[in-house]
């Protein structure tokens, strides 16, 4: 059973949703942009049937109590530090840690800063950061791809252009590839007042402080092939990056939106991954 909890880490209150055993190994699902912990809703319910005690924040900004207003405040050390806060309020000493999107690139940098909480990694769809920085200046179709990412720090103009006329730009990100009711209660959480500033303040923040290097802890990369936002030269380059155990996973057909297009291939890897590095 799915059950909604609050985790206070001092400053912050992030909403959160849980399931499994108490004493299960835990696990920490981290969403990303522009959506909740309810992305992860396939994978929870599996993970808890199997035993594992599995916890889903909504991140900084994306939690009404972790919502503050500049985007510096978005950096990703920060993000990494609620990673951590998180961890330690729940009383876990170590964890998997599984990420999509802006919550694969915190998971990266978290896996990296802070190995010996990390048991394992897990990400979707989102490359490591240097391989994404290298292929950003070799790779035509990445920058294509990328663009993006360079519009959406305009402010106010993109929350505007995405929440008029009652959110259709918002909710043509979903392109029918998330659940109906999934995307409304995005679009719900993301038009109360301030929250798509916040959200989009991940965008704005700028440069993180410190450089990323090679990842230690057993990872697994699922990229898809018809993902928008990162192409195959991130991917590819990504093996680079891990000198741990690695696995790199395709999905064939798949979109960017990894955990709602392909919930059961996504949660079979995700098990045979915990179950491959149970006692590392």
């Amino acid at each position: 059973m799915v059950t909604r909890l609050s985790i206070s880490t001092g400053a912050r209150v992030f909403d959160a949703l849980v399931a499994g055993p108490p004493e299960g190994r835990a696990v920490l699902l981290l969403h990303g942009f522009p959506q909740t912990g309810l992305v992860w809703q396939g994978q929870i319910a599996a993970l808890a049937a199997h035993g594992y005690r599995v916890v889903a924040p909504d991140q900084r900004g994306y939690s009404p109590g972790a919502r503050p207003q500049r985007p510096e405040d978005y950096r990703m050390g920060l993000l990494v530090d609620d990673v951590v806060a998180i961890s330690e309020e729940l009383g876990w000493a170590a964890f998997d840690l599984v990420g999509h999107d802006w919550g694969g690139a915190v998971a990266w940098w978290t896996a990296h800063a802070h190995p010996g909480r990390v048991r394992t990694l897990t990400v979707a769809s989102t490359p490591h950061p240097r391989a994404l920085a290298t292929t950003l200046r070799t790779d035509q179709d990445q920058r294509r791809r990328s663009h993006y990412m360079i519009d959406w720090r305009e402010t106010p103009a993109t929350e505007e252009r995405m929440l008029a006329h009652d959110a259709q730009e918002l909710r043509r990100l979903y392109a029918g590839k998330v659940p109906q009711d999934s995307a409304e209660t995005y679009v719900r959480r993301l038009s109360q007042p301030g929250a798509l500033t916040a959200a989009l303040n991940w965008y704005r923040a700028g440069r993180p402080d410190d450089a990323i290097g090679v990842i230690d802890v057993p990872t697994l990369y699922v990229w898809s092939t018809e993902d928008s936002a990162f192409g195959p030269a991130a991917a590819e380059e990504t093996g680079r990056w891990v000198k741990g155990p690695y696995r790199f996973e395709t999905l064939q057909g798949v979109g960017h939106w990894v955990p709602e297009e392909a919930p059961e291939a996504l949660t079979h890897l995700l098990l045979d991954h915990l179950r491959a590095h149970g006692e590392y």
